[in-house]
């Protein structure tokens, strides 16, 4: 499955943005989709998971209480709101997809482009 992330951009410290996967096959309802980021200069890592039906959702310490996935089988997509944004959220921001519901990039085979989410302080 391919899958595409768009929403990324510069906002200011506090501010919101959503992130969108799509993607290009009905399959897509099959799968866990999980976000991940990159920092610069940093390790990716884990930022929030959804499981195929939407629900069960799991987030990263650093996130959570202000980001929130969902998704939207019918229309082969996901989100990423992403709120109360602050300097640190700085980063390059991947969607992935896998069979499997879990924390590790090593175990999502299928990744998007990644879209690059700047917050100015």
């Amino acid at each position: 499955v391919q899958l595409q992330a768009s929403g990324g951009g510069l906002v200011q410290s506090g501010g919101s943005l959503r992130l969108s996967c799509e993607a290009s096959e009905r399959t897509f309802s099959t799968y866990t989709i999980a976000w991940f980021r990159q920092p610069p200069g940093k390790e990716r890592q884990f930022v929030a998971a959804i499981n195929w039906s939407g629900g069960s959702t799991n987030y990263a310490d650093s996130v959570k209480g202000r980001f929130t996935t969902s998704r939207d089988n019918a229309k082969n997509t996901a989100s990423l709101q992403m709120n109360s944004l602050q300097p640190e959220d700085t980063a390059v921001y991947y969607c992935a997809a896998d069979w499997r519901y879990s924390r590790r990039q090593s175990e999502y085979i299928y990744w998007g482009q990644g879209t690059l989410v700047t917050v100015s302080s």
